[in-house]
């Protein structure tokens, strides 16, 4: 046990990887409160609202492992803080990542507020697959170093470091990730021995942070009034088709325009004339980005080191992607220029951009504009056209 914590709460999702996390806290020794959030009570195209079933599961998980389980509505929270950002995100041609704000705001900001202030918690626990790392090296210090690391889980598939690279410090803290030990595959095997065959059986939730899977374009229209523009292509200039929104588009997506020899990608988006500038070819050299500008990061423990103002670290900007060498360079703005050491297709504004140093993910910040592209600076395509790309 950890700094004498007694009770942790543990977020209850329905799903595997909470229910096996309360397993693993109460072997432990920890008194154990589960705690599930309902952060979106609206229902999908189909009548049906996820919170409804997902909260069913989580009452009987906490059934099955005798732990209490208590309910707290953040609706509110979730839509001023996570989904507002997420729409104006959108309307300004942007690519936002809301599991990313999901997790800053709602479960490692009012979600441990909530346990300790309200419940008497002394920490919480999610079932990310993720650690912390508190290193041996404080406990030989006369003042220990309080901070904690945020490291990469044992199962590098599932490892979702990428969505927490936004939480504070003081947040990692109080926070344990029973699983992030664990493989995936072991994971379901103790909630089978536990009689959760039912939630280890159950499929794992994917789309928007707590929203769900959802049909993006009939979901987005309900939100984002339509504005009409025009796709153009990049190396002719002519107009290739029409769009109802920058909204509904995203770097690098498929446009599926018909009476074309060859299928358009979407390259550049223009909030202001909403222009969506296409390629021709998945394998374009206007998809490709070597260098791209950001907000201050956000340094969980602490910053890298800067030689001269510039850290070299590894960089992605999507969790299933391999990481790519970067350097970071500061300015006197509180802007930074991030410089691959490979180019990568569609990076997208609105993203974010996140470090690692090894096993540590350092942190993260948002992509404010992206760089010319390889066809704007009149370089050939960085890569193989007949090879896979990132």
């Amino acid at each position: 046990m950890i700094n004498g914590w007694k009770t942790v709460v543990c977020g209850i999702s329905g799903g595997v990887d909470s229910a096996v996390a309360a397993i693993l806290l109460r072997k432990t020794g920890y008194n154990v409160l589960g705690l599930y959030m309902r952060n979106w009570d609206i229902a999908d195209e189909n009548g049906f609202c996820a919170a409804e079933t997902d909260f069913e599961d989580a009452q009987y998980t906490c059934d099955k492992l005798k732990i209490p389980l208590h309910q707290v509505n953040f609706v509110k929270e979730y839509w001023n803080n996570v989904f507002s950002s997420f729409l104006q995100d959108y309307q300004k041609g942007l690519t936002p990542n809301p599991d990313i704000l999901c997790n800053r705001h709602i479960k490692f900001d009012a979600f441990l507020k909530h346990a300790l202030g309200k419940l008497g918690a002394d920490a919480i626990a999610t079932g990310h697959y993720a650690r912390v790392g508190r290193g041996p090296e404080n406990l030989r210090r006369s003042q220990p170093d309080p901070r904690v690391k945020l490291l990469s889980s044992v199962d590098s598939v599932k490892d979702q470091t990428f969505f927490l690279s936004q939480i504070s410090q003081e947040s990692l803290q109080k926070s344990l990730f029973p699983v992030g030990n664990l493989p995936k595959k072991e994971v379901r095997e103790i909630a089978c021995s536990h009689g959760l065959e039912k939630i280890a059986r159950k499929k794992e939730s994917m789309g928007i942070c707590f929203i769900g899977s959802r049909n993006f374009s009939s979901f987005i229209k309900e939100y984002v009034v339509p504005c009409p523009g025009n796709f153009v292509d990049v190396e002719t200039g002519k107009i290739v088709g029409q769009h109802q929104g920058i909204h509904f588009w995203t770097l690098g997506q498929r446009t599926n325009l018909g009476g074309h020899s060859y299928a358009y990608f979407v390259a550049e988006i223009n909030p202001n004339n909403q222009d969506i500038i296409v390629a021709p070819g998945t394998h374009h050299a206007a998809l490709f980005r070597d260098s791209f500008i950001t907000d201050k990061p956000h340094w969980i423990h602490s910053e890298p080191e800067f030689n001269e103002g510039v850290a070299t670290v590894s960089f992605r900007f999507q969790h299933i992607h391999p990481l790519v060498t970067c350097h970071i360079q500061r300015s006197n703005d509180d802007k930074y220029t991030v410089t691959l050491e490979k180019p990568l297709r569609a990076i997208c504004p609105g993203q974010y951009a996140v470090f690692y140093k090894d096993e540590e993910c350092l942190g993260s910040a948002k992509i404010l504009t992206v760089n010319p592209s390889y066809w704007r600076q009149n370089k050939q395509n960085p890569i193989d056209p007949t090879k896979d790309f990132l």
